[in-house]
């Protein structure tokens, strides 16, 4: 038995998606933690846009609030502040069951550490947010068979994780964030564990997928040289976001121009 999914949480067909659309928005969002007496204030009156099919690199220093950043946009937190807007919709607003049906339809993610289910293929892997999605289980096979094709793993189609490669690991992963033909996918340092020659492989994957699917990508990353790939570039620090030039990628110049078009 499959679960409909309410029709306003079905997203326009593919064609209706244009360049120019603001797909993800954070809107004047701050983000605060109480540690005992104190109030620890991570993200204060931020905003970001974010178009379809636009590349956005995030960097920062360690604990700048990169991946308090993320969890927000993703809808798995709640802001102290503001809203979030993912197709036009306050995520910040939805109780969890609407909330976790509308992250599926819209949003994809891949994490540093691939977060695969080691006792599932990868086929099975990539099927499961279709599955969630209310779809029959033929239709995500035929979606995970396609993507993992995509992705060059047609021959991993039944392999576990364990039997992979960090790489091959790593593009299961992204095949699976696409599953769902998501509006934008959200990235937490997808090459940090992998050496330089397999993330070259999987930064250019990633870019010939945006053009492709005309997805929006937002990838949190340490490494300069896949910040510099990306159509934007935004340093969070003292919670607040400022566009970076980066023509040199250590000795950047910053600009307080950073909620984008």
């Amino acid at each position: 038995m499959t679960t409909k999914i309410p029709e306003d949480l079905v997203p326009p067909a593919s064609g209706a998606q244009t360049r120019g659309k603001v797909v993800l928005a954070a809107r004047t969002v701050a983000k605060a933690y109480r540690q005992g007496s104190r109030t620890v204030e991570v993200l204060g009156n931020l905003d970001l846009s974010v178009i379809a099919g636009e590349r956005i690199a995030i960097i920062g220093a360690s604990g700048s609030g990169k991946s308090t950043l993320l969890n927000l946009l993703g809808g798995l937190d709640d802001p102290s502040e503001g809203s979030i807007l993912v197709n036009g919709a306050d995520i910040a607003g939805m109780n969890e069951s609407r909330r976790a049906q509308w992250r599926n339809r819209h949003l994809g993610f891949v994490y540093q550490f691939h977060h695969l289910l080691g006792e599932f293929s990868a086929l099975e892997n990539v099927a499961m947010p279709v599955l969630i999605g209310g779809s029959k289980m033929a239709d995500a096979r035929r979606i995970g068979r396609q993507l993992l094709e995509r992705v060059g793993l047609g021959n991993r189609l039944h392999h576990k994780p364990g039997a992979l490669s960090g790489g091959e690991r790593q593009r299961v992963a992204i095949a699976r964030s696409l599953a769902t033909s998501p509006t934008c996918v959200l990235m937490d340092e997808p090459t940090g564990n992998l050496d330089p020659d397999t993330a070259e492989t999987v930064l250019t994957l990633i870019l010939d997928l945006n053009r492709e699917l005309a997805t929006s990508f937002v990838i949190v990353t340490h490494d300069h040289d896949v910040a510099a790939k990306m159509d934007r570039v935004l340093r969070l620090s003292h919670g607040a976001l400022a566009s970076v030039s980066i023509a040199k990628a250590g000795d950047m110049a910053t600009s307080p121009l950073a909620q984008g078009p």
